[in-house]
Parts: structure tokens; C-alpha cells; sequence
């Protein structure tokens, strides 16, 4: 009698110990224990929600934990989605699709702004179009929206990415580059091109915004389809965030100064580029994203079979979000 007792005992125990486990991956009652966000210099709603305490504010009832890591580019934040590194990474649209066209398990959920954050660059008036570039050596990081933007840009003046040589360089080491003579011209972005244009007269020599694709917030599916109540206050985070940029733009600008470790005018310049007024995902997005896909597939880094429609369309979910 004792012994089947004992057994019973070891039985429960056995089981109370599984359950705890399985409680501390994933948190008391069903809910993540911490929430790892990026933060980026090219999202300055993400600065604002860090230097704020927004995301902090709106979980520490609920005992989450808010973590925040730092992408220097959309390739960085892609990396750190597909490793689990963080939950939420912040990315140009165009860069999202490649990704996801690689299989990448993610959504774009939000619009943090849209930006002009990208123009092709050169150090002087050397180079005056895009013409220019055939044979030049041309700084791009590859992946992102500088250099898709690269991309539209040869295309749309009757060249090809095999017309130039491009040096994949993360974009402060582009910048860099360019400086000192290195390569020819830069696909840029702010605030690192906004730095180069004010104190070192760069010439940004071909401007195009309707080629610039908007900031996406992305979620890893993984943790959308566990935790999809959580998503949705990940984005009432950022809508405070985002209200608050559109109320001081000059508070912004001094938060961006300060985490990208730039001049406030630097600063102003980058805020001027980006429009706030509208995050949630939708037909605007998908037009602007599709036609990147479209020359991302002409130049082969999509396969040619690819339903770039379908894949942009599996990639914006605007269903997380709960307010116009």
C-alpha cells in the first residue's frame, strides 16, 4: 500500500515538474516572459520606444520582460529574426520580401514610417546619373533597401547590376568607403547619408522616393501565431511611439542625435525624410513592395517560378492591428 502511495507521489511530482518547465519557457499562463525588440538609427519611431519605456510601461503589469537589441541594417534584423534573436525586427519592405521569398517565417505587421531614407551618393559632382556608373564600383548592403534601391535605379536607366561592380559593405563602412575614395558611389541611408550630404558636401545624385519601400515592423510567425494577443500591444506600443514623433519632431530629432551618435541638424535632416502619418499595412504597401520584388526576380535574386504577389501578400498581415 505504501508503495503504490510512494509511486502515486512520484507520479504527480513527476508531472507538476513537466508543467513547470514547460511554464518557464514560455511564461505564467501562456504568455511569452520576455519580448525582444530591435531598435534601429533608420526607425526613429523604435528610438522613441526605447528612450520612452513605452513597451516597458505597458507590460510590467503583466511581468513581461521587454529587451531591446540594436540592427544596423535590415540584413542585421533579418539575421536576428531567422535566429530567434529577437521577436520584433525593423526592415525596408523590399528587404522583408527577399527574405521571405528565402523562406524566411515572418509578417510585416506595422509601418513605423515612410522614409526617404535612400539615394545613390557620390563624393562630389563627379558622378551626375545613374548612366555614370557603368563600370564604377558602387557600396551597397546587400539585402537591404539601399540596394534594391540600386537595383530599380540601374534598371530604370537601361543598366544592370552586372554594369557596375557592386562592394557589399554594411551602410557606415559604405559611407566610409565613399569618403575615401574606395568606390565610385554609395547606395545611401540615413542618418549615415545625411551625415556625409551636411559635413562632407556628398552629392546625392539620384533621388527617387516612390524606389524608397516602407519601414515594416516583422514578427517571427512563430511567436505571432503563439502569442498573437501580444502582437497587438507590441503595436499599441509603437502607435504611442509613433503619435509622440508626429508631436515633437524636435525631441525626435535630439533622441536619434543622441543613439546614432550625430549632429542634431544630422539629425533634423533624416527626421524631415520620414513620414509618420500612417502605419497600418495595406494596399499601398503591397504595390510599392511588389514592384521591388519584380526587378528583384529580373535580376535573378528571386526565383524566376516565385508568385512574388502571393509572397507579398503572405508577407503584409495587417490583423494584428486594432486601430486606423
Amino acid at each position: 500500500m505504501k508503495s503504490s502511495f510512494l509511486k502515486f507521489l512520484l507520479v504527480i511530482l513527476a508531472l507538476v515538474t513537466i508543467t513547470g518547465c514547460s511554464s518557464q519557457a514560455s511564461g505564467a499562463n501562456g504568455k511569452p516572459k520576455k519580448i525582444t525588440l530591435d531598435y534601429a538609427h533608420y526607425s526613429p519611431t523604435s528610438l522613441i520606444l526605447k528612450e520612452k519605456g513605452f513597451a516597458e510601461e505597458l507590460f510590467e503589469k503583466e511581468g513581461i520582460e521587454i529587451e531591446f537589441v540594436l540592427s544596423q541594417g535590415s540584413n542585421k534584423a533579418l539575421e536576428f529574426l531567422n535566429s530567434k534573436s529577437v521577436d520584433f525586427g525593423s526592415t525596408a519592405g523590399a528587404a522583408a520580401l527577399l527574405a521571405k521569398a528565402k523562406g524566411s517565417p515572418i509578417q510585416a505587421i506595422y509601418i513605423y514610417s515612410k522614409p526617404e531614407w535612400t539615394a545613390l551618393v557620390s563624393k562630389d559632382s563627379t558622378i551626375s546619373n545613374v548612366e555614370e556608373l557603368k563600370g564604377k564600383k558602387v557600396a551597397a548592403t546587400l539585402g537591404t533597401d539601399p540596394y534594391i534601391f540600386l537595383l530599380r535605379a540601374l534598371e530604370d536607366n537601361g543598366l544592370s547590376a552586372k554594369d557596375v561592380e557592386i562592394i557589399n559593405l554594411q551602410h557606415a563602412d559604405g559611407a566610409a568607403a565613399l569618403l575615401s575614395g574606395e568606390v565610385d558611389a554609395w547606395a545611401g541611408l540615413d542618418p549615415h547619408m545625411a551625415r556625409i550630404e551636411k559635413e562632407a558636401g556628398a552629392n546625392l545624385f539620384f533621388r527617387n522616393p516612390d524606389f524608397n519601400t516602407y519601414g515594416t515592423l516583422n514578427v517571427r510567425t512563430e511567436f505571432a501565431e503563439k502569442y498573437p494577443e501580444y502582437v497587438t500591444k507590441v503595436i499599441e506600443a509603437y502607435e504611442k511611439a509613433r503619435q509622440w514623433a508626429i508631436d515633437h519632431p524636435e525631441e525626435t530629432a535630439e533622441i536619434l542625435a543622441k543613439e546614432a551618435q550625430i549632429d542634431l541638424e544630422v539629425a533634423k535632416i533624416q527626421i524631415g525624410r520620414n513620414d509618420f502619418s500612417s502605419s497600418k499595412p495595406g494596399d499601398e504597401q503591397i504595390t510599392a513592395i511588389t514592384a521591388a520584388g519584380d526587378v528583384l526576380k529580373n535580376e535573378g535574386l528571386i526565383e524566376e517560378k516565385a508568385d512574388i504577389e502571393k509572397i507579398v501578400k503572405d508577407l503584409i498581415n495587417p490583423s494584428y492591428f486594432i486601430s486606423e
